[in-house]
């Protein structure tokens, strides 16, 4: 099977949740020290309007499978697109802090949605020897979207919109939002899920367009998944079976976030300004960060099924604790602040081809045909409620350089990918080649049932 315009554009469009999950997400550090100013807001409520999306993105998370499997993965990504708009246009207008934190949780469902619908989706159309870089496109996408809301950010700041300027900034959302939500009128729904409804005919028109070969052998070989499903499908995904996938899903997300990536991104302006840097030399460097993400995630992607998940995992795991046992120095000694750039840029280039690019792939290739939409929903709740924990918590233990303790955060995070190296190491199995209609032997727990 090769690419063709049908899947590229599928994969393309698909992806765009994840360009929205990126932007939605980072634009508001750029409006962090205004929205700090107007609202009076310690470090513990601070971390409390940046951790509210985040809540929301735990709702989304946990909600999206059940309507992903009755209405399918694009018409449940249509909804996604119209509440990310609602919460772009809401978060604009917002007329108090509750108004604005109520939209931002508002849009962090959208996101949890997203996180799940999109790589399920990509994951269901992708042939098995393409599948780690078209799933990991929707990362790709992410790192787009986060670059594209520093950019933002930092042309916004050049417009002297002055009062008004963290408006513009979160309600700039609705422009990808409105695109992505008209985009998805011209894919066609996923072929397992059509497979699911017993639309075999239609299943089979999407297998021709998207240019599956052996298109029959093909569809028996969904069906049969599709048949074993049925006899189990009310089966729990807590147990003993599936424990393995369970735990590598879990681990996969829970490190992601103790990386300390989205402390970085959703602090990343306020961070330099603690650094001793003004706000348009911190919002061109933010830029810089993002354009780094962006080009190694890139590169993870290309080869990532050469490569395989385990070995890039490991990779980034060295690099980041490196970058960030130097940034914590720079921190707590308050000096060499030049270097802290450089320290960013480094950390990025191995999040960017380590978990950047492995997680939503891995979450999406590990579990079992009959349970994939409970594992993704499983490994999207972990990330997100990490995310959550890390990102309100880190304002309340921040420090300005030079002060005592500034560097502990950054110690932490350098610790955690110390950990990560050697649970991985260890336990995380390579997934690269397998058939998702083989993963389950694959990922059988021996003991279980």
């Amino acid at each position: 099977m090769k690419l063709n315009s049908t899947l590229i554009g599928a994969t393309i469009v698909a992806a765009l949740g994840g360009l929205l999950f990126g932007f939605d997400t980072v634009i508001i550090s750029g409006a962090q020290t205004q929205l700090k100013e107007i609202f009076q807001l310690d470090g513990f409520m601070q971390g409390f309007m940046v951790a509210s999306a985040l809540i929301g993105t735990i709702v989304g998370s946990l909600i999206a499978g059940k309507p992903g499997d009755v209405f399918g993965r694009r018409d449940s990504l249509k909804v996604v697109a119209l509440v990310y708009l609602v919460s772009a246009l809401g978060c604009a207008l917002a007329w108090n802090f509750s108004s604005l934190v109520s939209f931002r949780l508002i849009g962090g469902i959208a996101i949890g949605a997203s996180s799940v619908l999109g790589p399920l989706y990509l994951v269901e159309i992708a042939p098995t020897h393409l599948r780690g870089r078209l799933v990991g496109f929707f990362q790709f996408n992410v790192i787009l979207g986060i670059l594209l809301a520093y950019v933002a950010n930092y042309l916004l700041g050049l417009a002297h919109f002055g009062a008004y300027e963290w408006r513009w900034k979160l309600g700039i959302v609705a422009l990808p939002a409105a695109g992505f939500l008209l985009c998805l009128y011209f894919i066609p729904r996923s072929p397992r899920w059509l497979a699911m409804k017993g639309l075999y005919d239609e299943a089979r028109t999407v297998l021709v367009k998207i240019g599956t070969e052996m298109v029959d052998d093909r569809l028996e070989a969904i069906r049969r998944s599709i048949h074993i499903e049925k006899g189990r499908s009310a089966e729990p995904l807590f147990r003993m079976a599936y424990l393995t996938p369970i735990l590598l899903a879990w681990g996969v997300a829970m490190f992601n976030q103790l990386t300390g990536i989205n402390a970085l991104l959703y602090y990343l302006n306020p961070i330099f300004t603690m650094a001793g840097f003004d706000k348009v030399s911190g919002d061109m460097q933010s830029v810089a960060v993002g354009a780094t993400m962006l080009v190694f995630t890139l590169f993870g992607m290309m080869i990532i099924d050469h490569a395989g998940r385990r070995l890039l995992l490991l990779a980034g795991s060295v690099g980041m604790a490196v970058a960030l046992g130097g940034v914590a120095m720079v921190f707590n000694t308050g000096t060499h602040k030049d270097l802290l750039i450089w320290l960013l840029l480094f950390y990025m280039v191995f999040f960017s081809f380590g978990q950047g690019a492995v997680i939503w792939v891995y979450i999406s290739e590990v579990f079992p045909n009959a349970v994939r939409g409970k594992g993704q929903t499983l490994g999207s709740f972990t990330h997100w409620f990490m995310a959550a924990v890390v990102s309100w918590t880190f304002p309340v233990f921040a420090r300005n350089a030079g002060e005592p303790g500034a560097g502990v955060p950054f110690y932490f995070f350098a610790a955690m990918m110390v950990l990560q190296f050697f649970v991985v190491w260890k336990f995380f199995p390579e997934t690269k080649g397998i058939a998702l209609e083989d993963m389950e032997e694959a990922m059988k727990t021996p003991g279980g049932h």
